[in-house]
């Protein structure tokens, strides 16, 4: 029998969690325009920016090796609450002096984000709590809705940096970076509110097990090697993906058909919605058809799409061949965090998130790198051979992983079609 009081706190976490991830969606989506803006502005050479940038990306890698090894044992709400007031700290800094190598210095600290959709460490600490504070079968809607924050806020805070720019055109400056001290501040807030059923052991997963879970502590040999391998077939997504990132988009939309800056805005801010949408639809389709099946058998006909776009004749075609694989490719987000929270046991999570974010963060820079020399083929080779690596990591996923048991108990309650589908 449920326990009503539970059940009203996991209600509360959860709406904590998503002010917090909403002000951090707006914060990071206004951060990857501000920041490319100021280094313009400063005129620094290709290194330099090379260098600002490849520090956030090192910043974010340390703060998730941070994360895995110590969540559990300083306390989830502790460095929850400590990302934010990082984040508040370094934007005061950068309003003081914004100069590049500061920049790096703080980028370093995992403290700033130069995507507009932040997946880093405090995005491992969230999918870890949600998935402890809330019962199996509440947990994929969960992460269908954090993960539609997530990208409709990101969305919104890159709008808000742009009107910003074109208000004000070359007269902000380092008061830019004003906005960032009092989103992080109520990040914080949101965070310091959360109950004790997120950390470790917390009661939705005390109640799901049936036994105490033991205490925080590396994860298993036979958890280890689960991970190994999704960390593995994660690092190659990503690895497609960055084939494709959406600056080489843009790139390509411009040159290929000489589509213009507010062309090429409208298309994203539609692509963008439709993620927004995707990921709301993924809940419903993975209680339905179970997660495995919800994240390979949309991922995989989104990355047809995508390869496609490389032979696309015209604007209006490619224009429509993304926004196919915009609609589909996102529904694997919330499928995924939910489904690798399931597959390990309980005490293994925080390690889990960590390490497979991790994965995916250490394998994206390569993709672009790979992807320029490809272009030197063809200019729309990068998205032929982005779903093609894609694509081997749906058929890989489902391959290695269709019959693997998840490791909660009550992990039947929300993955029984898939299960059942997979018997017969």
């Amino acid at each position: 029998m449920k326990n009503p009081r539970h059940s009203g706190t996991a209600s509360a976490d959860l709406r904590r969690i998503m002010v917090a991830r909403g002000v951090r969606g707006l914060a990071s989506g206004y951060l990857s325009v501000v920041i490319g803006v100021e280094l313009h502005r400063q005129g620094l050479s290709g290194l330099q920016i090379g260098f600002v940038l490849g520090a956030i990306l090192g910043g974010a890698a340390i703060a998730l090796l941070t994360v895995r090894h110590f969540a559990d044992k300083a306390g989830r709400r502790r460095m929850y609450v400590g990302g934010y007031l990082a984040q508040a700290a370094a934007g005061l800094v950068l309003v003081l002096s914004p100069v590049w190598w500061l920049v790096a210095l703080i980028g370093l600290t995992g403290a700033m984000s130069g995507e507009i959709v932040d997946s880093g460490a405090l995005g491992s600490l969230e999918q870890v709590m949600l998935a402890t504070a809330m019962r199996a079968e509440h947990r994929l809607r969960a992460f269908s809705r954090y993960g539609a924050v997530g990208a409709a806020t990101g969305a919104l805070g890159a709008l808000g940096a742009g009107l910003l720019e074109f208000a004000y055109p070359g007269a902000v400056g380092p008061s830019s970076y004003i906005p960032i001290i009092p989103l992080a501040a109520i990040g914080a807030m949101a965070a310091w509110g959360l109950s004790p059923h997120v950390e470790h052991g917390g009661a939705a997963t005390a109640s799901e097990a049936g036994t105490p879970v033991s205490s925080a502590g590396r994860a298993d040999p036979a958890t280890r090697r689960v991970v190994r391998r999704l960390s593995g077939l994660f690092a190659l997504d990503s690895f497609g993906a960055g084939f494709a990132v959406q600056a080489y988009v843009a790139y390509w939309l411009a040159a290929r058909f000489n589509a213009n800056t507010l062309a090429i805005g409208v298309i994203f801010l539609g692509l963008g919605v439709l993620q927004t949408l995707s990921m709301q639809v993924a809940g419903r389709l993975g209680e339905k058809f179970g997660l495995l099946e919800t994240m390979v058998f949309t991922h995989l006909p989104s990355n047809v799409f995508l390869a496609a776009i490389a032979f696309a004749p015209n604007l209006p075609v490619a224009t429509a061949l993304l926004s196919l694989r915009a609609f589909l490719s996102e529904m694997d987000v919330p499928t995924r965090n939910a489904y690798v929270m399931a597959l390990v046991p309980a005490e293994d999570r925080t390690h889990a998130a960590a390490t497979t974010s991790l994965a995916r963060l250490l394998a994206r820079p390569f993709g672009p790198v790979v992807g320029g020399v490809v272009q030197g083929i063809a200019p729309g080779a990068p998205f032929l051979v982005s779903g093609v690596l894609k694509g081997v990591y749906d058929v890989a996923l489902w391959l290695w992983f269709r019959a693997v048991p998840l490791g909660e108990a009550n992990a039947d309650r929300i993955d029984t079609a898939g299960r059942e589908r997979r018997k017969a």
